[in-house]
């Protein structure tokens, strides 16, 4: 099934005018190829395209990763021009350095809440009584036990205060 399929893709590129350029390889091996924008044998205009080729052909090999960003970048069209191998190891090694540094300062962070907590004095546990905006602040807190106005009650004795007093 591979060599036929194979055979017929160079086929369909002969009859179809489409020409793949080799533009460049990765440090993993695989190979990236551009293909000009051109006309097919009626008369449409085919845009251009870019392939890669992984450097192992089964799809279940492929892991995210395996194509740097710089040529990924290249494949999604959001950077023109392909990236040379010495834009790839440089950004590689500015990508380490990011990493030892972070690293770095995680250590120091971790030097840093270790001394700090030697040096503070445990926090004083305060306790809190009620809310200061509770009419019972500062004041004997009210008894759990229910209390009731049952025998004190005079019928018609409550009047609702006037509204527009209660709103000011």
């Amino acid at each position: 099934m591979g060599w036929s399929q194979d055979l017929f893709r160079a086929l369909w590129r002969a009859l179809s005018k489409e020409a793949k350029e080799l533009v460049g390889t990765d440090q993993f091996g695989n190979k990236y190829y551009h293909i000009p924008e051109y006309k097919n044998w009626r008369g449409q205009t085919i845009r251009e395209k870019r392939i890669v080729e992984a450097a192992s052909k089964r799809e279940i090999d492929y892991d995210v990763g395996d194509i740097p960003t710089e040529w990924e970048a290249w494949i999604r069209r959001t950077r023109k021009t392909p990236p040379t191998m010495e834009e790839i190891l440089k950004n590689e090694k500015y990508r380490e350095e990011i990493q030892r540094k972070s690293k770095d300062l995680d250590e120091q962070e971790k030097l840093l809440s270790k001394e700090s907590s030697e040096l503070l004095a445990p926090p004083v546990e305060t306790q809190i009584k009620g809310h200061a905006s509770a009419p019972y602040f500062g004041k004997e807190e009210p008894s759990v036990a229910p209390t009731s106005t049952g025998k004190t009650f005079q019928p018609g004795s409550w009047m609702p205060q006037d509204s527009k007093k209660h709103n000011q």
